[in-house]
């Protein structure tokens, strides 16, 4: 465990009952949370090379526009 870490659970240790029982919950969803992102993410990297490689295609075949910001 970093120093960091450490001192933050002492931190909230020191927390009423109730109030380390939320920063507990919110931890805990956070690190759900990113672990589903990073599933997510590992799991669409394929998708994204696919689509970036059909734009790429057709950039080079002219079948794009450039993009018009002021019309945004």
């Amino acid at each position: 465990m970093t120093e960091l870490l450490e001192t933050a659970f002492k931190e909230a240790a020191r927390l009423p009952d109730v109030e380390q029982n939320i920063f507990a919950r919110q931890m805990l969803e956070e690190l759900v949370s990113e672990r589903k992102w990073t599933q997510l993410f590992a799991n669409s990297e394929n998708v994204l090379d696919r689509l970036a490689d059909e734009a790429l295609t057709e950039f080079e075949q002219g079948k794009t526009l450039p993009l018009k910001i002021e019309k945004m």
